[in-house]
Order: structure tokens, then C-alpha cells, then sequence
């Protein structure tokens, strides 16, 4: 139905959906019909009419979906909602609907389970098991994982898939650091792993659920049609591999296995869970368990593929950036001749000033997650003016206030890592409200440290011993999808730097 509404809109009235640039409120249906024409390239268009509405505009859904949303990018709403009146914007229950894959994880969950639950991963995150943990897993996946296939890469003169090789790397980085397991999706032969194709379709369905009205993507589940029936293989495929591994860690801590090792190395995050059960009033059984590894798996595996992708594509358009770069690196590391790789410090790696700006002004531009929605529990006036009220979802566009010139100036569309830095020559740090690609207010992501670290560890061993460059003509846009991918992948050239 969704589809067809989409295709009688395109047929009839084309370009007629849209007055002024904004879409038009037809009777019966809403503004969802330009919504549909649009959505092959909806964070664009999001763009386009937050520009013109000075960043807050109301779009109305179909009369019988109860999809009114209000779209904004005011850092002043976003501040407002985010931190100063937190407690009236939560996920909401349509928030659960869509996201019901996740189950009652820290993402989907709200008030005190959700307080519980973040104070548990934040001590197990932060816990020095852990870090310790992070920075040999990053380390060593980068060392006996990447470097080997860009190695054959480079050697055999292949074009590669740089999106699909970061979705590789940081899956098996994640698996391993919140269920202690490689699955093995990064080596030269690039297999498939049911697991992480799961997850890809799982998040490519999600997306439809925003756009179409709740009584026809259950219809298309109670079908098994359309992407709601690829939602349904890729649950079970999730379901059965995280039931797997949760299995095999407790039979392996009942026996007592590994536990010497990881005392030494460090401690992956189901482990720790499991050693914490019934903390804060949380029962860690393997409902739980399971919810919790899905919501880190794919917070940890897209938003840093995402995150890694997009910067290596800027870098490239930008060589100035990437000449810099390298400098600082050398800085701290000179290349030395007849030596095959460096891999870096990450410690020293973290304290590179501009290195951090250039990831900062990516994750501007091309946030991970695009965008992201609330809803109030009470009637409320934000403070562009803008009436709320429950069943109202409130929709923030990352995409697009990355590119508003009200929030980050007339040089907004430009890639310029300086503008992170201060007078001083130190990392300027912009309020979340302004740069959300970690969120804000009491839900800023607890995996900040942790994405940083391994897109640092990742990129500078890259830039410093290889060239990569786009495959000429490759199309780059990005995709419809919760996750912001590039559509047609990353294909690129990679080449070995050479030192006099």
C-alpha cells in the first residue's frame, strides 16, 4: 500500500507535492505522499526544508496513522528536550514499536530500568578490565586483521569495498569485546557471516517503519511480505547466534575456562555481566543478556563503520587534511625503511589535536546516526515557540544540522577540521546540543572513548602506511537506512606509501 500510495502520488502530481520547496498537506494522506517521492534521498530533503523553515517544520501524516512529527535542528529545542526537560521527552512506546527487535536493551528502555541499566554499563564500560581489554582487542585486530588484507589488496592491485571492510573489522571487534568472540568476518577471503547480514537487513527495514504508518508494516508482517519478512529471518538469525554465544560463556566461566587469561588481558562485556547478575536490581538472565548484546552490537558495529567510512572518502577529497595528518603521525611515530607497517600507540595516537579534529568535523557532516526521534509525555512549548503534545513524535535530523548555517556558519558544507580547534592549538569542544552524533543530556553515548579509540587505531595505521584513492566515477550517496552507509559502498584503490 505504502508503495503504491508512492507511485499514484509520483504519477499524477510529480513535482505537485511540494509548494515552495515544502511539502504539500493533501486531505486524507497527509504530507506522506512527498514524504515517499523524497525518500531515496530523505536526509537531503531534510535539509532542503529545515533550511527554508529556520530549522523547525511540523509534517503532517496521514489522518488515520497518528504520524504528526515535528521536525527540528534548534539547538535550543535540542538542549531543551535532550537536557533541560529530559523527563518529558522520552523514547516513547512508538520508539519500542519500531525498535521491538531490541527488546528492553538500554536503547529501547526508559525511567528507572533504563537509569539501572546505564549506571551497570557505564561501571563495566569504564571498568579498567575493559579498557584494557579495548585497547589490546583494537590493537591486534588491526595488526592480524587489516593490515593482511590490505597487504593482498595492495599487492595483487584489487579494488576494494573500504565500507564493506570497515563493517568487517568493526564487527569482529565488537563481537569480541562484548561477547569474547571473533567471528572471523575480516580475512582475505571477506566471507559471509550470517550474523552480521542479519544485522543489515534488520536495520534496513527499521527505516520503512518511520515512513509508513504503523497498520500497514504490521500488515506486512502478519503477511511475511516485504521487508518486515526479511525483519523476521534476520530476528531468528540474531536470536539463534546471540543464544549461542551466551551458552558458551557460561559453560566456560562454570568450568572456569579463560578466566586466568582474562584477569591478565582483561574482561569482555558479557563476561562482566554475567559476573554482576542481579546488580542494581537488574537479573542478568538470557533475556537480558541477550538484549543488552544486541543494542552494543549494533551501536558498536555500524556507528564506527559508518563513522570510519565516510571519513576515509572526505580524506581523500581532501588531501591537504590528509598531508596533515600524516605529519602529526610522523611526528610521533617516523617512518623508518625496510619496516613492511607501523601500527601506533593508541595511547599516543589520542593526544594527536588535529588527527581528532578531522574525525569531529566528519561524524559533523556525516553523523552515524542521521537522525533520531522523541516523544512528550505532557503538553509542552519548546523555545522556537512550537506546540507538542503526546502521540507527537519530535524528529531531530543530525544529517541536517550539520548543515545549517545558523548553527555552524557560512562555511557549513565545508570540510574544515579547524574549526574544532582553538586559538590555544587544542581541541575546541562544541555543546552536545550543537553536535549530537554522540547524543546529549543524560543519554550521551557511554561508547564515546571506545569509538574513538578504534577509529583512530584503524585510521592512522591506514594513513600512515598506505594511499587510498576512489575508484574514478564511483557514486557516492547515502543510503535509506537507520544507519547512515553510503549506498553503492566504498570502492577505492589502496596502494603502499613509500619513504625516501
Amino acid at each position: 500500500m505504502g508503495v503504491g500510495l508512492m507511485q499514484v502520488s509520483y504519477w499524477r502530481v510529480p513535482h505537485r507535492c511540494d509548494i515552495n520547496g515544502l511539502p504539500w498537506n493533501w486531505p486524507l494522506f497527509g504530507m506522506l505522499p512527498s514524504l515517499l517521492i523524497h525518500i531515496h534521498r530523505i536526509h537531503d530533503r531534510c535539509t532542503d526544508v529545515l533550511t527554508r523553515t529556520r530549522g523547525t517544520f511540523l509534517l503532517k501524516g496521514p489522518w488515520f496513522a497518528n504520524m504528526d512529527m515535528l521536525a527540528t535542528v534548534d539547538p535550543a529545542n535540542v538542549h531543551y528536550i535532550m537536557s533541560a526537560n529530559f523527563t518529558n521527552f522520552p523514547k516513547g512506546p512508538d520508539f519500542l514499536k519500531i525498535f521491538d527487535i531490541l527488546g528492553d536493551g538500554i536503547f529501547n528502555s526508559d525511567s528507572e530500568l533504563w537509569s539501572n541499566q546505564r549506571k551497570l554499563a557505564r561501571a563495566l564500560i569504564n571498568h579498567q578490565r575493559f579498557q584494557c581489554f579495548l585497547m589490546k582487542t583494537s590493537r591486534d585486530k588491526v595488526a592480524n586483521g587489516l593490515i593482511p588484507v590490505l597487504e593482498h589488496v595492495a599487492k595483487q592491485g584489487l579494488v576494494v569495498d573500504f565500507q564493506d571492510l570497515f563493517q568487517r573489522l568493526t564487527f569482529d571487534t565488537t563481537c569480541m569485546l562484548v561477547t569474547g568472540y571473533d567471528p572471523g568476518c575480516l580475512s582475505v577471503e571477506l566471507p559471509v557471516v550470517p550474523f552480521s547480514k542479519a544485522m543489515d537487513d534488520a536495520e534496513e527495514a527499521l527505516v520503512f517503519r518511520h515512513v509508513l504508518p504503523e497498520s500497514i508494516w504490521k500488515l506486512q508482517r502478519w503477511l511475511g511480505i516485504g521487508h518486515e519478512k526479511r525483519l523476521s529471518k534476520a530476528w531468528a538469525t540474531l536470536d539463534d547466534t546471540i543464544a549461542k554465544y551466551i551458552g558458551m560463556k557460561r559453560e566456560e566461566m562454570s568450568k572456569g575456562t579463560k578466566l586466568e587469561e582474562e584477569d591478565e588481558e582483561g574482561a569482555d562485556l558479557l563476561t562482566s555481566y554475567i559476573n554482576e547478575d542481579e546488580s542494581l536490581g537488574l537479573k542478568c538472565d538470557d533475556k537480558f543478556l541477550r538484549d543488552t548484546i544486541l543494542s552494543f552490537m549494533i551501536a558498536g558495529r555500524d556507528t564506527t563503520s559508518s563513522a570510519l567510512t565516510w571519513f576515509f572518502w572526505l580524506v581523500s577529497k581532501h588531501p591537504k587534511v590528509e598531508s596533515k595528518i600524516r605529519e602529526e603521525l610522523k611526528a610521533i611515530m617516523p617512518a623508518k625503511d625496510g619496516e613492511k607497517w607501523q601500527i601506533f600507540n593508541i595511547e599516543e595516537i589520542s593526544k594527536l589535536v588535529y588527527f581528532h579534529a578531522a574525525l569531529c568535523e566528519s561524524l559533523r557532516l556525516f553523523p552515524p546516526v542521521p537522525f533520531q526521534h522523541k516523544e512528550p509525555l505532557q503538553r509542552d512549548i519548546l523555545p522556537s515557540g512550537h506546540l507538542v503534545h503526546p502521540k507527537m513524535k519530535i524528529f531531530f535530523s543530525l544529517y541536517a544540522m550539520g548543515r545549517m548555517k545558523s548553527v555552524w556558519g557560512e562555511d557549513c558544507l565545508e570540510f574544515k577540521p579547524e574549526r574544532w580547534i582553538s586559538e590555544r592549538g587544542t581541541i575546541k569542544h562544541e555543546p552536545s546540543y550543537k553536535f549530537l552524533a554522540f547524543n546529549a543530556g543524560p543519554r550521551t553515548c557511554l561508547g564515546k572513548g571506545v569509538a574513538f579509540t578504534q577509529m583512530k587505531a584503524v585510521a592512522a595505521t591506514i594513513i600512515h602506511n598506505y594511499q587510498v584513492q576512489m575508484v574514478e566515477g564511483h557514486p557516492v550517496a547515502p543510503n535509506v537506512s537507520i544507519i547512515l552507509y553510503m549506498q553503492h559502498g566504498f570502492m577505492v584503490k589502496v596502494t603502499k606509501r613509500s619513504w625516501p
